[in-house]
This record gives structure tokens, C-alpha cells and sequence, in this order.
């Protein structure tokens, strides 16, 4: 699946992940297999296909570095919306908790990516239903974050 070289307290190793489901993890260790158990489920999302479209670039504008990014709204179903991490990033603050009313342009999340920090504000009027996840996280682009329904 995934090879990584490594150095811990100076020894070099060489760390093939072959297989994770849930809490557990197929790993092999200088051509060991361990079987080990991760604290927390590992999100995994199915990979994003885009289409490149080129155009004329339009004119430069300045930027802040704590500009909010404009997230898509999730397709809804029921009067719920799900919230998706618009690029890959840390979560490095949540500004909400479950139970929470939250109205269209809330602040709900600070996300770093890039070494610049994002507002990831709620699309639409709402209870926070559920959090998916919490401070410190690594998110990949598309991983679910909240629920608002």
C-alpha cells in the first residue's frame, strides 16, 4: 500500500503499510509483519477526479491569510447537510460543539493547509448534529467534517 522510510532514536527502518481496516493495520518492518491497533479509525476517502480546464488567468487580487473558503454545499438529503474539508489540511480549531444552532456563514472550523489558516463557515441555518472530527485531526480533500441538519 503505502512504503515510508524511517529513523527513530537513529536506526533507519523501512515501513510498509500493507493493509488497514478500522483500528487495525498490516504492517511490515524490515520485512517483519506486525499486526498493530491504531487508537482511532483512519478516514479513508475514495480519490478525486477533476477535469482541467484552462483559461486566461483573471486579474491578481490580494488575499488575506485567514480568508474563508467557500465550501460546496453536500448533497442533501432529509434537511442535512454535510460538510466537506474543502483541500487537505489540520484542523486546528473547532468552533462548534453537537446541539449547537448554527446560522449560513458561521465560522465552524479554523483549517491549516499550506501554512495558511481557512474559516470553513456553515452554507445553510442549522443544529450541529455531528462532528466527524476534532482538533488536531489531518483531513484529506472531501473527508466529512460536520453534520448540520
Amino acid at each position: 500500500m503505502k512504503e515510508f522510510k524511517m529513523k527513530i532514536n537513529g536506526s533507519e527502518y523501512s515501513v510498509n503499510i500493507e493493509n488497514i481496516e478500522d483500528t487495525h493495520a498490516s504492517v511490515e518492518v524490515n520485512g517483519t509483519m506486525y499486526h498493530v491497533e491504531i487508537d482511532k479509525p483512519i478516514r479513508q476517502t475514495a480519490p478525486v477526479i477533476r477535469q482541467v480546464i484552462t483559461a486566461k488567468p483573471a486579474a491578481a487580487t490580494a488575499i488575506s491569510s485567514v480568508a474563508p473558503v467557500k465550501v460546496a454545499p453536500a448533497a442533501q438529503t432529509s434537511g442535512t447537510n454535510i460538510i466537506k474539508s474543502p483541500l487537505p489540511g489540520v484542523i486546528i480549531d473547532v468552533c462548534v460543539k453537537i446541539g449547537d444552532a448554527v446560522k449560513t456563514g458561521q465560522k465552524l472550523f479554523v483549517l491549516e493547509a499550506m501554512k495558511m489558516e481557512n474559516n470553513i463557515n456553515a452554507e445553510s441555518d442549522g443544529k450541529v448534529t455531528e462532528i466527524k472530527v476534532n482538533k488536531g485531526d489531518s483531513v484529506l480533500e472531501g473527508a466529512d467534517l460536520i453534520v448540520i441538519g
